[in-house]
């Protein structure tokens, strides 16, 4: 098995600007994500974050270069082949995305009534154990508008779940959440990747407070990746766009 969940090699990715020109947005890129580990992604707005994700999940191409998923390429992936590498993901959008019309049961189960033939008692046996794992034993009547932010949260990540994924994908997870609730999503995050055993790709500008989960950092500015192991190792980097971003938003740089 690969030691890499996710390996970028040498992928650029730009978009037209109304002058005529192009907006690098990766610019021959490369880093990798180690397989079972929580690697954040982390820059300043516009950098291509939520772009990276999409790019991971299919969802737009490359201009060039290779992105593997456990040691597959997917850049050339169309159809069933892509729709079949897809299912090694778990995706928790940004609203946790749950139908309003759906109770937290049927939300949490739509994935098995979709993508499986499991019996209505296994689907039963499966959501239940997921949501009493995720402490939600109790709400599964209930609709997400009687929901508190954190709790759709929860759901969220009870659905995305429900499929096994290999690898999980978070676009800024406690967007809308007090700190308090928020502090709770990650040692959720934190319990549940220890649990399960998935590898963990978070998008976030919750800084520093994210930092906590990674055992990788990935910071896009530019269209270039500077990769660190923990927060310690950004902060003692000497590199002037890392300072600045370090000071911006851990509020000190480490001499």
């Amino acid at each position: 098995m690969s030691e890499s969940a996710i390996e970028f090699r040498d992928v650029v990715k730009s978009f037209a600007k109304t002058d005529g020109g192009r907006q690098m947005i990766l610019d021959h890129v490369n880093f990798t994500i180690p397989v079972g580990k929580t690697t954040v992604i982390a820059g300043g707005s516009g950098q291509g974050k939520s772009v990276t994700l999409k790019l991971i999940l299919g969802l737009m191409p490359v201009d060039s270069g290779q992105i593997l998923v456990s040691g597959v390429d997917m850049t050339g992936l169309r159809g069933r082949a892509l729709e079949q590498l897809r299912t090694r993901f778990g995706v928790l959008f940004q609203g946790a995305a749950l139908f309003d019309s759906l109770s937290v049961f049927e939300n949490v189960a739509l994935p098995l009534r979709e993508r499986t033939t499991k019996s209505e008692q296994e689907i039963r046996e499966q959501v239940m154990a997921i949501l009493a794992q995720l402490e939600l034993t109790g709400h599964e009547e209930k609709f997400p508008a009687q929901l508190s932010g954190g709790m759709r949260k929860r759901v969220g990540l009870a659905r995305a779940l429900q499929l096994k994924p290999e690898i999980m994908l978070f676009d800024e997870p406690t967007t809308g959440l007090d700190p308090a609730m928020t502090e709770d999503i990650y040692n959720l995050f934190a319990r549940t990747q220890k649990q399960v055993g998935y590898t963990a790709v978070i998008v976030s500008h919750d800084i520093p407070k994210v930092f906590r989960l990674a055992d990788q950092i990935v910071v896009l500015n530019e269209g270039k990746t500077d990769v660190f192991a923990n927060p310690e190792a950004m902060q003692k980097s000497q590199e002037p766009h890392i300072r600045a971003f370090v000071k911006s938003t851990m509020g000190a740089v480490s001499e």
